[in-house]
């Protein structure tokens, strides 16, 4: 029998019963990293967009604040690169980000940091390229973001031309009447045919006016400025803008031409484009009564490889410092995100962080000089002949001066170990992630131990040493030393999807990896592993990360999987259960939330995630039925549970007698 109360009232018949809401933990995905580093393009001080400053304001309104900071959700090297660029920057971070996704990594957060030059700088729209349209009117455009890749930047503009069935007999020369169904909105540019040939340029009036009639309701469309006489043809103007960076193109159709059109030019290419920004000035720009109707006739071809060439934009690697990772006026529990690694806080699904780029302990590699000519001579006389031209000279994209720390240098080695005390800090305070720090290359285990002594968190978890790779789609075409920790998160990510959380992310070959920066011995990777330093070693198949531990002091702590599954229960509970809130606070709330959550951590206990030889010795769960509580309107609830720790040591006895030498376990 169907409750009565499931059916919807009203005329008799059959009516569909709403289904029941579901009452259970799914759990929640903990495969998803954050990285964040310089890169030569990508979004750096995006307007905002809230209720006070809304997106239909001149998104570049210098009175608009910006965010310099955002993360953009990526879930390939392909839509990294389409974003933040490839490999021709001085920064670590494409090849972080590579090594994420070849170790079999997801989604990813990348968040590009560019100098904060202090708020109202006039320095800051200095570094972004623009160019000029010329289509009645000169009109500006501006590169999406800051960075040199603008200045490749071209853009053309025209029209199209569709023709515009009116009403016969409704046209004057204020107007004429439409079907009602007619794709006219306001703010429509109209090319008018007057009698004797003659052409006008008129706007539909914003509002529309139905007319009703027998047959119907006809649309009555008035125009801005009256014409001479009424029009016997009538076209519709739309614009159309082609723009193109040397390796992206974008098409935009339908255009309008008017502020008051839904599709006016400027506002779409705010909304759409990845490429440009328009000038607020756009406004008054597109003026109709300074068109050559001859233009708008002749129907000019798009040809984006025409046009000039932006100008203007710079890279200014060299500007960026640590400081420009974080947000000192970030304190927590503000609405909005900060700038840096605080534009991650509000990012429900992060589980790992990676800060390649916080400082540059040197260049990435420098190049071969190629600018030698070759040598024509030979054993005997020849005619002199003009050699061909060699290949060009590539040059040296500018250094990451002001993030160069040698960790060879005390002075230096300390302020990294204080910019990397302050992610751990960070993340100590969130308690929703991971951050992965490397240990800084070219120390030797003296001050690896002592390095390590600085840190204490369980939220962080320390990698060494730096890896080696060659990428075949760098056109530096060299060895590059890339930190471990971009690797060692993709390990995190694949054996999450793979496995879950309670496998250990370590014991994997690293994908991409030719060689280490430093060979540890094994005498100095006994020290190491029990200090929490994860270590990488050189084998005879590869490069292999050998742990997955944390730099936590808690013994209960020291394992990167007893870290994240507690912080995935937490998670859980927190998303799923926030259906009891305003619920009646009586017996039967109780026990569902006792099962929902004995039932989700069950099936831990059954993945292995719990250790015991029955679920009662793998967790509890307990709710507080106090009165007391219950009058205050609280539900309390108290979980426990034992986490299992990964398999680190097997143990093999040698046994030998007069039959040889026998191995068996310890």
């Amino acid at each position: 029998m169907i409750p009565a109360a499931r059916f919807r009232p009203g005329a008799p018949g059959l009516y569909p019963v709403p289904p029941a809401p579901t009452r259970a933990l799914t759990g929640v995905r903990m495969d998803v990293a954050a990285f964040v580093g310089v890169a030569p393009r990508g979004p750096a001080r995006v307007p905002v967009v809230n209720e006070e400053w809304p997106a239909d304001a001149p998104l570049l309104d210098p009175r608009r604040p910006r965010r310099r900071t955002v993360p953009v959700a990526v879930e390939s090297f392909d839509e990294y690169r389409r974003a933040f660029g490839g490999f021709e920057g001085p920064g670590l971070l494409p090849y972080a980000v590579a090594a994420f996704f070849d170790q079999g990594g997801r989604r990813a957060y990348v968040a590009r940091v560019v100098h904060d030059y202090g708020s109202g700088s006039p320095l800051n729209p200095l570094r972004v390229a623009g160019g000029d349209v010329t289509w009645g009117g000169t009109f500006r455009l501006l590169a999406r973001s800051e960075g040199t890749w603008g200045n490749r930047l071209r853009a053309a503009f025209g029209v199209a031309r569709r023709p515009l069935v009116f009403d016969a007999g409704s046209e004057s020369a204020g107007g004429f009447t439409l079907a009602p169904d007619a794709d006219l909105p306001a703010g429509s540019a109209l090319l008018l045919t007057l009698p004797g040939g003659t052409r006008a340029l008129r706007y539909a009036a914003a509002g529309e006016e139905h007319l009703p009639t027998a047959a119907g309701s006809l649309l009555r469309v008035r125009f801005d400025v009256p014409t001479a006489a009424a029009p016997e043809f009538a076209e519709v103007v739309e614009g159309e803008l082609l723009i193109d960076d040397g390796g992206r193109e974008e098409s935009h159709a339908r255009l309008g031409l008017s502020p008051d059109h839904p599709r006016w030019a400027a506002r779409v290419l705010d909304a759409e484009s990845e490429l440009v920004y328009a000038d607020p000035a756009w406004a008054d720009a597109l003026d109709l009564s300074r068109l050559d109707l001859s233009l708008v006739a002749r129907l000019p071809v798009l040809a984006p490889d025409d046009a000039p060439q932006f100008s203007g934009g710079k890279d200014d690697y060299a500007d960026v410092t640590p400081d420009d990772f974080f947000d000192a006026e970030w304190v927590l529990g503000d609405d909005e995100p900060g700038d840096g690694v605080h534009c991650l806080v509000h990012l429900a699904d992060l589980s790992q962080v990676c800060v390649p780029d916080l400082y540059s302990p040197g260049p990435l590699a420098p190049l071969s000089d190629v600018t030698e000519p070759a040598s024509l001579a030979g054993p005997t006389f020849a005619p002199c002949v003009t050699p061909a031209p060699g290949p060009e000279q590539a040059v040296n994209p500018p250094e990451l001066a002001g993030l160069r720390l040698d960790p060879t240098v005390p002075a230096d080695l300390a302020a990294i170990v204080g910019l990397q005390q302050r992610l751990e800090e960070l993340a100590d305070t969130l308690r929703s992630f991971v951050v992965l720090l490397d240990v800084p290359p070219g120390l030797n285990q003296r001050r690896i131990v002592r390095w390590r002594s600085a840190f204490g968190s369980a939220f962080a978890a320390a990698y060494h040493p730096w890896l080696v790779v060659a990428r075949p789609d760098d056109a530096r075409d060299a060895l590059i030393r890339v930190p471990p920790s971009a690797a060692a998160a993709g390990v995190i990510a694949a054996t999450e999807l793979a496995r879950g959380v309670p496998q250990g992310p370590a014991n994997v070959l690293i994908a991409g990896a030719v060689d280490v920066a430093d060979a540890v011995s094994p005498a100095r990777h006994d020290e190491l592993h029990p200090l929490g330093v994860n270590v990488l070693l050189r084998e005879r198949d590869g490069i292999r990360l050998t742990a997955a531990r944390t730099l936590s002091r808690d013994p209960d702590y020291r394992q990167l999987s007893v870290r994240r599954l507690m912080t995935q229960l937490r998670r859980t509970l927190d998303r799923e259960m926030q259906w009891a809130v305003f619920e009646p606070n009586n017996s039967s709330l109780r026990g569902d939330v006792r099962r929902m959550i004995a039932a989700f951590l069950g099936r831990l206990y059954r993945a292995g995630a719990l250790r015991g030889a029955t679920e009662d010795e793998a967790f509890f769960v307990r709710a507080d039925e106090s009165a007391q509580r219950q009058d205050a309107g609280q539900f309390l609830v108290e979980i426990g549970v034992a986490p299992a720790e990964p398999l680190e040591f097997l143990l093999l006895r040698l046994v030998s007698d007069a039959d040889g030498v026998t191995v068996s376990e310890g």
